[in-house]
């Protein structure tokens, strides 16, 4: 009989995230100190349980889980998130950002700036679907296709280098308030890496390439 396939959580590790085979996981686990884990067999499951701290689902810590930042390896699209992404006329231009309904592509949420560069865009936009979807009180993925943004987003601090005058004041104040936010809130969803080869042009796309 075929070995039942099982998804790994781990909250304290190397990397916390989830992960499809038992291999990776021990790789994240052995000799981290206090690292914690648990198995379970649907990847519903674990997304559910990695949203979840630990003392929850009988594991004792006192952190929160950590933004997941990868794609689990051969796992289809999760219709059921939001998408977003960040188009940008000259890097730094004319800037804008979206969210969208990654199923169904409507648009949730949008910003344009007058100068900015796409690694702001697509940072804000992750913190802007962070935000949204607390108010909604809704725990499902946030996709992005930019690592850089993801890995901002993961320290809590963007590293831009963009110039600040008077046209980028206000996203500077912006990006702020997104790093303000980062640091005083729990509420974390995974953000999860778009594989453009795989799945094609990511839906928040703005289609101008």
């Amino acid at each position: 009989m075929a070995k039942s396939q099982k998804y790994y959580v781990v909250w304290s590790g190397r990397t916390p995230g989830i992960y499809n085979n038992w291999e990776t996981c021990q790789i994240q686990i052995n000799g981290f100190p206090n690292a914690k884990y648990e198995s379970f067999s649907t990847l519903a499951e674990a997304q559910i349980a990695f949203n979840t701290p630990p003392v929850a689902v009988g594991k004792s810590t006192k952190s929160s889980p950590k933004i997941e930042n990868r794609i689990i390896a051969n796992e289809p699209v999760i219709w059921e998130s939001i998408a977003v992404d960040a188009a940008c006329s000259g890097n730094p231009g004319v800037m804008e950002y979206q969210g969208v309904d990654t199923k169904t592509g409507k648009q949730l949420f949008h910003q344009k700036f007058n100068l900015g560069t796409n690694n702001i865009g697509e940072f804000l936009g992750i913190v802007h679907g962070l935000g949204y979807l607390e108010k909604l009180g809704a725990r499902i993925p946030i996709y992005s296709d930019s690592k850089t943004a993801i890995g901002w987003v993961k320290k809590g601090q963007s590293k831009s280098k963009l110039v600040v005058n008077e046209k980028t004041e206000y996203l500077h104040e912006l990006i702020k308030r997104a790093e303000n936010w980062l640091a005083t809130h729990d509420f974390r969803v995974p953000v999860l890496k778009w594989e453009t080869e795989k799945w094609g042009e990511i839906p928040a796309d703005f289609g101008r390439k």
